[in-house]
């Protein structure tokens, strides 16, 4: 038996052990998304009672993204060097400290200064976890693995949107920050218990070493791949952080039950992403896929903003769900595309640098989606989404490519 017939026949299915690792990353990265996402539910509280500006509410917003796009690459390096478990706990252990202070302070620059510390930290879980499922699941589980995956991002937002405002209401902002701390800490323990570095793939008989091949080198794949998702992002970001001041300030509804809808949506959107994987998996292509999705993602936003004009509350939260959903579709394939052309010997850093373009524009749309709220009205604002999934779709690649040498 070849060398190579070996490695595939090895990873003919996952091993059990790597499913109960998929489920620690999902939480590890699912506590950071949390933490990251919790200024976006203060800022009704900070508006209402301390008077600060959507625009000054966006920025505060922003600041954990800020210092996710400062460390993405590096800790996708260092993930590269050291393998997945020390990155990740290491990584959520400092996220954990920020947000202790974060809690613990009463100043909003002070506030502003431990979010970007603790977003610079909880970059490790967003740039390590995917190489757990590259190292850990053959390609025809790997989609679906991913979409498992990526429902962290959507399940650490749900918790925010449910137990952010109920903590504000309670107990006040402290506590709410300090429920950041508190479970980051928690699976960093967690995840340097359970987590294990993917075994090593061997290469091919005469093929270049995989830590030396530069995908970047020669291919416009990766570079197109991090274009759609950075564009894709726009809205996904837009909503989830300006999704509960739209129906609060603009529809007149109360702040927990905006909440509750955004956590919903959230939580089926997380529930697509295994789905739309899966079906990535079936279809045999992540590119096509993600066509499918950039399309549904310009009806979705148009649908948007025409509920925004008509002011409708159950016309108003039913399209609000789907194009939530429609909206983080394309993490999972988007990801999994990334970490098959990038190989094991870069994934790390090509996951850094998609986590990295992404969170570049979306630290940029809390202030800029607010102030255009501002300028032309939440209808106005959310139909001009539009705009990012039209862009994204002609940048979109026609065929997939995968440097592993077990999908060869």
């Amino acid at each position: 038996m070849s060398q190579l017939s070996a490695v595939r026949r090895a990873q003919a299915a996952p091993p059990a052990r790597a499913w109960v690792m998929l489920v620690a990353g999902l939480l590890a990265q699912a506590s950071g998304t949390l933490f990251v996402s919790t200024p976006a539910f203060l800022i009704p509280y900070l508006h209402a009672e301390r008077g600060v500006s959507l625009a000054e509410g966006g920025m505060l917003a922003a600041a954990p993204t800020l210092g996710l796009v400062l460390t993405m690459v590096l800790w996708g390096a260092l993930a590269d060097r050291f393998g997945e478990r020390l990155v990740i706990a290491l990584g959520l252990a400092l996220t954990a400290l920020p947000a202790l202070g974060a809690a613990m302070t009463t100043d909003l620059v002070q506030l502003g200064f431990f979010l970007f510390l603790g977003g610079a930290a909880s970059a490790s879980v967003n740039a390590a976890s995917g190489r757990v499922v590259i190292g850990w699941f053959p390609r025809d589980r790997r989609g679906f693995a991913m979409g498992i995956r990526q429902m962290s991002q959507p399940l650490g937002v749900s918790a925010a949107a449910i137990l952010v405002p109920l903590l504000l209401d309670g107990y006040g902002m402290p506590a709410a920050l300090l429920l950041s701390a508190v479970l980051n800490g928690v699976f960093a323990v967690l995840c340097a218990i359970i987590i294990l570095n993917p075994p090593h793939i061997a290469k091919a008989a005469g093929s270049v070493p995989v830590a030396a091949v530069n995908p970047y080198r020669g291919s416009s794949f990766l570079w197109r791949i991090h274009a759609v998702s950075g564009l894709l992002v726009i809205p996904q970001f837009a909503l989830s952080i300006f999704g509960v001041v739209w129906l609060v300030t603009d529809l007149g509804w109360d702040a927990t039950l905006a909440g509750l809808l955004i956590a919903a949506a959230q939580f089926i959107g997380a529930i697509s992403r295994i789905v739309i994987g899966g079906v990535s998996d079936r279809v045999g292509s992540r590119v096509r896929v993600l066509r499918w999705v950039a399309i549904a993602g310009c009806f979705a936003m148009l649908a948007l903003g025409l509920a925004g004009f008509l002011r409708i509350d159950a016309l108003a939260a039913i399209i609000f769900i789907a194009a939530t959903v429609v909206s983080v579709l394309d993490n999972g394939i988007a990801f999994t595309a990334v970490a098959e052309a990038a190989g094991h010997g870069w994934a790390g850093r090509a996951l850094g640098v998609q986590n990295t373009g992404q969170f570049l524009l979306a630290s940029a749309v809390g202030p800029a989606f607010g102030a255009l709220i501002t300028l032309v009205g939440a209808p106005w604002a959310l139909t001009l989404l539009v705009l990012a999934p039209a862009a994204a779709f002609p940048l979109i690649p026609s065929e997939d490519r995968s440097a592993l040498a077990e999908d060869s």
